[in-house]
């Protein structure tokens, strides 16, 4: 699991990656990378995996955290589990108007406060009306909301709502 705020440690992206997993080889670490699809962009920084990322990786973007978090998580996957089931490639947008991932997972698990509130596949979870239920409908406006900005939302349909309506 890996969550929105991921934990970086003043060291290297390596270190990073690793730090799960302390005996991963340079050759599991890339690995990891790639799974986390974020390798290319590794190699774009001068020092490559020697690059340190600051402390908290205040050199980094929120996705580079992220996706550095993701492969630490991939690095130490047990044997034959797929690292790459569930991880997004950068740039592949999801439309506002479909669930994405949510909705493909066999079991969401809703947390409140650090408590399970909720369990279930995605339409179980939508049928309940409860707290995931009202997150999707927020954020997805069931289903019609295009996009999003700080002025208002466009809808599927077209309309454009300002933030004052």
């Amino acid at each position: 699991m890996v969550t929105q705020e991921s934990d970086l440690f003043h060291a290297t992206i390596c270190d990073n990656i690793a730090y799960a997993k302390p005996t991963a080889s340079d050759a599991e670490v890339e690995a990891a990378a790639a799974a986390a699809y974020i390798p290319d962009r590794i190699m774009e920084f001068p020092e490559g995996y020697d690059t340190v990322v600051g402390e908290r990786g205040y050199r980094l973007s929120g996705g580079e955290k992220q996706r550095l978090a993701i492969g630490r998580g991939a690095a130490q996957r047990p044997e034959g589990a797929d690292p790459r089931r569930g991880v997004q490639r950068p740039g592949h947008s999801q439309r506002a108007d479909r669930p994405g991932r949510a909705a493909a997972a066999d079991v969401i698990f809703v947390v409140d406060r650090g408590r399970v509130v909720e369990q279930g596949s995605h339409l179980e979870l939508l049928a309940r009306g409860g707290v995931y239920a009202g997150l999707y409908d927020q954020q997805f406006g069931a289903g019609s909301v295009e996009a999003r900005c700080a002025d208002g939302m466009v809808l599927s349909s077209g309309q454009v709502l300002s933030a004052v309506d």
